[in-house]
């Protein structure tokens, strides 16, 4: 399966010029044989436009602009992933929405691991333990930018059969080290695929790194952006990810029993910082 990662700055607060791009990219991706788009975290409204934007811009998971991203997929032929601020009542999650080519929704994702003021301030973190979905005979995992920094989640969603997982992320200055190095790692230690569409640009006081990629299960770049905006392509090999499930045994290799207390354990800053 042939996967596009769009990197771009978006309109900050003007949903349908983002709703625009992403009908062009759609388009541009879906003419070079790509069967899924994948656009950065909170894509359709900004990330740092404030608590009471993203409030404001929220929208239910079915509300108009995932109709009409809906009618992109279908007009492009292309599965498409984005981020945004989805509303539950009264309650604000930074969330990622996996649209089919025939325009039905197969996941809706929440952000669980909030990451400073801007998610602190504005969203209520998410609670899913895993959300796997198929696409092309592909096994989907859907976490979103802080997310894939813990090392579990990415573990869980191999140890639940994902082949893939798509990350749409914000990543800014001066963490380059989470695509540079740590997407490798991820994708290297759970033997799977892993893509990171990011932002580029200035949004407020940020400076988004770019460097989006998809990397392989043998941790190597099969596509890569630099901090310029960018539509990248890879492909998903299923020969490759045979290849390297049989070399790299870190899965069946593991002893569970002697670390299954680790989700218990409250960690003492002090005691690490040598307070």
């Amino acid at each position: 399966m042939k996967v596009a990662i769009y990197q771009g700055p978006e309109f900050a607060q003007d949903v349908q010029s983002n709703l625009d791009t992403l009908a062009i990219q759609a388009n541009q991706a879906a003419a070079q044989g790509a069967r899924l788009l994948i656009a950065p975290e909170m894509f359709l409204t900004g990330y740092n436009i404030g608590a009471d934007s993203i409030a404001n811009l929220a929208e239910p998971a079915a509300g108009a602009s995932a109709l009409r991203i809906a009618e992109i997929a279908t007009d492009s032929e292309i599965a498409v992933l984005y981020g945004y601020p989805q509303r539950e009542d009264d309650t604000i999650f930074n969330a990622a929405q996996l649209i089919e080519r025939d325009g039905s929704r197969l996941a809706n994702y929440r952000k669980t691991h909030l990451f400073g003021d801007i998610d602190r301030g504005a969203f209520a973190p998410g609670d899913t333990e895993t959300t796997i979905v198929e696409l092309d005979d592909w096994r989907i995992g859907i976490l979103i930018c802080y997310d894939v920094e813990f090392p579990e989640n990415v573990r869980r969603l191999a140890l639940a059969g994902a082949d893939f997982v798509a990350v749409p992320t914000a990543t800014m200055k001066p963490y380059e080290f989470v695509p540079r190095i740590m997407l490798p790692t991820r994708a290297f230690e759970n033997g799977l695929f892993v893509a990171y569409a990011n932002h580029c640009g200035f949004e407020g006081e940020l400076e988004y790194c770019g460097l989006s990629c998809l990397v392989g299960p043998d941790g190597v770049d099969l596509a890569r952006a630099d901090k310029h905006e960018a539509l990248v392509f890879a492909e998903l090999e299923r020969s490759l990810l045979d290849k390297w499930r049989q070399l790299i045994t870190y899965l069946p290799d593991r002893r569970p029993g002697l670390y299954r207390s680790l989700g218990d354990d409250e960690i003492d800053i002090s005691t690490r910082t040598g307070q």
